[in-house]
């Protein structure tokens, strides 16, 4: 585990940006952690209840949950009641004085506050980057309506492409939707504001989760576009790829990723069924993909005979790639992850690293994620809640 401090300085790449993140949940959050994490200024805008994902638990730490402090570290929390003009009025005044506008609200709610198009906020505030999170966009066919992770996996297509052939379809246990479309949100806001050097001016940045979900959909829709054959689960093999798959060995299960023919033959000569290697049949990925049951019946025949920990480090010592399966828990003790300092530890804050590592500005854990409210509005003079 490493300690933040040594994760860099409080420059970063981003030092000085003065970001508003008013999202909730987890896309927009996790864009403002980005950011943050990289040195911007963000300061969380919270109802009073708070983010409800300050409940996603157990489990809980110091009354908040793991799931909210892995993409809340970095800001500061100040509390808006959003339905009090009063405080809408403070929180523009905020975003008047921001680089970054992080938000995902309803257009129905914004319609509330007086703003019928989303894209007149940047009108208002000509050098701000609008990054405008939502589940479908504001316009077409599900234009508006809400977005939440599994819905939207299920309307992408990503779940009818998840399981075990001729199995039910099945979510992926990961939130890959929301946190493609975090990541997208922080590589707008930053595409956004290298605009803003040239042109002097802000921009609406349009994510949706629909759309990032389509654009991940891969191979299967461009295999789709190329063909018209509507793709199946696969379960752990790939459509386009074999051999690609999990094989059980004499000790273990044993995940092997070959890619070109060369590394098929080194798979079989490790195997000790160099000829498989040579028959038409599997001489490339093209024939090995038309012939997958038959390879795969021979391969597995071939694994269970061998110890999977010891064999698996033999194929990579031979730069085929092969990997035991590990649990969440090998992986958060794992040396590498150590050394790549994947978890981090902050006082009393642990959470996942930072993935991104710039040797000239290092990104850093400066402070772990707020209490509710950590910040006080305070009169007109937001400039000194900026600089405090």
């Amino acid at each position: 585990m490493a300690e933040a401090d040594n994760i860099g300085t409080t420059g970063g790449a981003l030092a000085g940006l003065r970001v508003v993140d008013a999202s909730r949940v987890l896309a927009g959050p996790f864009c403002g952690q980005i950011l943050g994490d990289h040195g911007a200024d963000v300061i969380k805008i919270e109802s009073p209840e708070g983010d409800e994902c300050r409940g996603f638990g157990p489990p809980f730490v110091d009354g908040a949950s793991a799931y909210f402090r892995a993409v809340n570290r970095n800001k500061r929390s100040m509390v808006l009641d959003m339905n009090r003009e009063a405080d809408r009025e403070v929180f523009w005044r905020f975003v008047a004085t921001a680089d970054v506008l992080i938000e995902n609200f309803k257009a129905s709610t914004l319609k509330t506050w007086g703003i019928a198009d989303p894209a007149s906020i940047t009108e208002r505030f000509p050098s701000l980057i609008h990054c405008r999170i939502t589940g479908f966009g504001d316009d077409g066919p599900l234009g508006r309506l809400p977005g939440y992770d599994a819905a939207v996996q299920a309307m992408a297509g990503l779940i009818s492409i998840n399981g075990e052939a001729g199995g039910n379809p099945v979510r992926l246990g990961v939130p890959v939707v929301d946190l493609t479309t975090g990541m997208n949100a922080a590589m707008a806001v930053l595409l956004a504001l290298n605009a803003r050097h040239r042109t002097g001016r802000g921009q609406l940045a349009d994510v949706s989760l629909y759309d990032c979900a389509v654009s991940v959909a891969h191979p299967f829709l461009a295999n789709f576009l190329a063909s018209g054959v509507t793709p199946k689960p696969t379960g752990n093999g790939h459509p386009n790829i074999v051999p690609y798959d999990v094989y059980q060995t004499a000790t273990c299960p044993l995940f092997v990723a070959v890619a070109n023919d060369r590394l098929f033959g080194r798979l079989c000569e490790a195997l000790g069924i160099g000829d498989l290697a040579a028959d038409e049949r599997f001489a490339t990925n093209r024939q090995r993909v038309n012939h997958r049951d038959a390879l795969n019946a021979a391969l597995s025949k071939a694994f269970a005979a061998v110890d999977g920990e010891s064999f698996g480090k033999q194929l990579l010592a031979r730069n085929v790639p092969a990997a035991p399966i590990l649990t969440i828990a090998e992986v958060a003790q794992a040396p590498h992850t150590a050394h790549r300092q994947m978890v981090v530890k902050k006082d009393d804050y642990v959470g996942p690293g930072i993935p991104i590592k710039l040797m000239g500005t290092p990104a850093s854990v400066r402070t772990g994620p707020p209490a509710l409210g950590s910040l006080k509005a305070t009169g007109e003079d937001v400039e000194s809640i900026w600089t405090e």
